[in-house]
């Protein structure tokens, strides 16, 4: 049996990677890209309901921080020429389970059928103290 050895760098079946940051995003200083394409998916790093070019989560609690989460990732979508209608898959860590039901009032107010697969669980020690984090893959094309 032959072991399987990756193809090199340069050849055409490999895939591409781009790191994208935005001017927007590159201002905030963070230690991770804002998304990276991997041939035609892009997976966004974690977003939280934090005011766009801050790092202060908006008041509010739940409903209001996951309205900015997703607003935060549509921003970071279309800043790449992208949309919420790229969306393929979305992970969501909530501080606390009981703020499922607010967050899927607001959730579906971002996306129409055919709706984006979806995960959830509970975390506890979400970044800057948030109720929330999401977490999103997309396609370039759909």
């Amino acid at each position: 049996m032959n072991p399987v050895v990756p193809a090199p760098a340069s050849s055409p079946t490999s895939a591409s990677v781009e790191f994208l940051n935005s001017p927007a995003f590159a201002r905030l200083g963070l230690p991770f890209s804002e998304m990276v394409r991997v041939s035609d998916t892009l997976h966004l790093s974690g977003q939280i309901g934090n005011q766009p070019g801050t790092l202060t989560l908006v008041p509010g609690g739940i409903r209001a921080e996951a309205r900015q989460a997703l607003e935060n990732i549509r921003t970071s979508l279309e800043a790449h020429g992208y949309s919420m209608a790229h969306v393929v898959k979305c992970t969501v860590m909530l501080a606390d389970m009981a703020d499922w039901p607010a967050f899927n009032e607001v959730y579906t107010t971002f996306f129409t059928p055919p709706l984006p697969a979806r995960s959830a669980f509970a975390a506890s020690g979400l970044a800057m103290g948030g109720r929330l984090e999401l977490d999103v893959t997309a396609v370039t094309h759909r």
